[in-house]
């Protein structure tokens, strides 16, 4: 087996692109470490320094027939590396506004959903206070015709009263309702 630590960089650049694996060792165990740190003091996230330098390794060697370099080997590791870096803060900030977004739509539709929810008690109790508003016997009617499937003829059966009272004491809540909820009465019946 030949020794590469005495071998250039050019040399060994012009090996690997022949298909060397030494030759590919040598410029892995000459440059992986300081490429390393470089990347992970900018990034500060041991495993995505590790993963962005084994990336550039595999590429190297994958892409070894096509490889161009011009100039020193290690201004192009380092030009790689840092290329990559900003390809991952880039995508950490997309990922970042992404995430800020739909968290802070979350959080909107919650507290809409809370306001609604308010809101929809307030008009209920509201609409209650005013049912319950009506004199006892309209009041009575009017929940059993809204409440209840029951025809006019069965309400006036079950109260004992005529089907024309029946009329009278729904049109007289409904009239009242709608005096006392306005545009809103035609939304809620």
């Amino acid at each position: 087996m030949t020794d590469y630590s005495s071998h250039s960089d050019e040399a060994l650049i012009s090996l690997l692109q022949t298909g060397n694996q030494d030759a590919y060792t040598e410029i892995y165990d000459r440059y992986h470490g300081l490429l390393y740190i470089f990347a992970y003091n900018r990034l500060k996230d041991r495993e995505e320094a590790k993963d962005l330098i084994h990336e550039l390794f595999l590429k190297l060697w994958t892409d070894r027939d096509q490889l161009t370099i011009n100039g020193r080997l290690s201004v192009y590791l380092y030009t790689a590396v840092r290329n990559r870096i900003i390809n991952v803060i880039a995508r950490q900030k997309v990922a970042s506004r992404y995430i800020d977004s739909f968290l802070s739509h979350i959080d909107h539709m919650d507290r809409q959903s809370a306001d609604h929810l308010v809101r929809h008690n307030d008009l209920q109790t509201f609409i209650q206070h005013e049912i319950d508003s009506l004199n006892p016997r309209t009041r009575e009617v009017f929940e059993l015709s809204r409440q209840t499937t029951l025809t006019r003829k069965e309400i006036a059966a079950r109260l004992g009263i005529s089907e024309e009272t029946v009329k009278s004491h729904m049109h007289h809540a409904l009239r009242h309702l709608k005096a006392r909820l306005g545009n809103l009465f035609l939304l809620i019946f």
